[in-house]
């Protein structure tokens, strides 16, 4: 009897317990950022480091090697590639990590691959990888700014409306978007702080962002700030049109689906297929691997599924 009413004590703990957890956290985790958000809001600020309006570089493991490449043009361009991506890391860091992991692939596929230039097909990849990895991350994040844009353009809009100059919209912008759209404008809004003329850093936005609408904003501003005029229409106007312009490209993807689904079938089909007929009959696939012919055939095989892939991706590209 003691065992029982033991046990029902537990599970009855227990399931009052997950009640109180699923009723009471999100209110307790709710309380825990209000508060927090409270104290940063309070929080005094440092003489220290509010005294230096200088811009701070990241110090990266070689800083001979940034220092060289900041006066070579690739090097810039590697720098504008890290600014534009939005990494916390120096030239030098990328250059040792694409050593690295050159060296690290080159070894992996000379392990595996019994053939007289995998290894440097294998550090070539390594090598490119991380410019790769920022290039995606930048195309990326310009996508993230494309989306948030538009309400950008309406709260600066909104905020001239109100009697706010455009200076004190672009703040406001800063404070209260997110990643990219608000770390860029606050850029801006620092460097017009600072001194520096806006023309020049709305160029510089343009140059960190180089799409399309961004021109379209700076060109607007800078017109209207030499031949006056409502800025507030203009930027309304403009956000109406790269939200019309969103939705065209939407529905080309639509129409599209068709051949970009044809190309992940055509790339997929061969692999499952093959991991299919190493299940059914292994004896007969594992030629392709222990056989010097079958690993020839197999890296040509590699080879022209990109080939094809690249293909159809260009082929359904269409610039809108």
């Amino acid at each position: 009897m003691l065992a029982a009413v033991f046990v029902f004590l537990l599970v009855a703990g227990g399931i009052f317990g997950v009640y109180w957890l699923v009723t009471s956290l999100p209110e307790i985790r709710a309380r825990r950022e209000l508060d927090q958000r409270l104290r940063d809001v309070s929080m005094p600020l440092d003489p220290a480091e509010s005294a230096s309006v200088v811009k701070e570089n990241i110090q990266g493991p070689l800083p001979a090697i940034d220092r060289a490449l900041a006066t070579m043009s690739a090097g810039s361009s590697l720098s504008q590639l890290i600014e534009q991506a939005g990494a916390k890391t120096t030239p030098s860091k990328i250059i040792v990590t694409s050593l690295f992991a050159s060296a690290i692939a080159a070894f992996l596929v000379g392990t595996f691959v019994r053939l007289p230039f995998a290894s440097v097909g294998g550090a070539f990849v390594g090598l490119i990888m991380p410019v790769f990895l920022l290039r995606y991350k930048r195309n990326r994040r310009r996508k993230r700014f494309e989306e948030q844009f538009p309400e950008a353009l309406d709260l600066l809009s909104r905020a001239i409306r109100a009697g706010h100059a455009f200076q004190t919209a672009m703040g406001m912008v800063a404070d209260e978007l997110q990643d990219p759209v608000g770390p860029e404008f606050k850029k801006v809004f620092d460097q017009q702080n600072f001194g520096l003329p806006l023309r020049d850093g709305l160029n510089q936005l343009s140059e960190r962002m180089p799409l399309l609408d961004v021109r379209f904003f700076v060109t607007a501003v800078l017109i209207q700030r030499d031949t006056g005029g409502n800025l507030a229409e203009i930027l309304d106007n403009l956000a109406h049109v790269v939200r019309e312009r969103f939705k065209i490209l939407r529905q080309v993807r639509v129409h599209t689906a068709h051949g970009r689904f044809t190309g992940w079938v055509l790339m997929a089909l061969p692999a499952a297929l093959g991991a299919a007929l190493s299940v059914i009959n292994p004896e007969h696939m594992n030629m392709l691997f222990h056989e010097r012919l079958g690993q020839q055939l197999l890296m040509g095989a590699i080879v022209m599924q990109v080939i094809g892939y690249i293909w159809i991706r260009n082929v359904i590209k269409i610039e809108v």
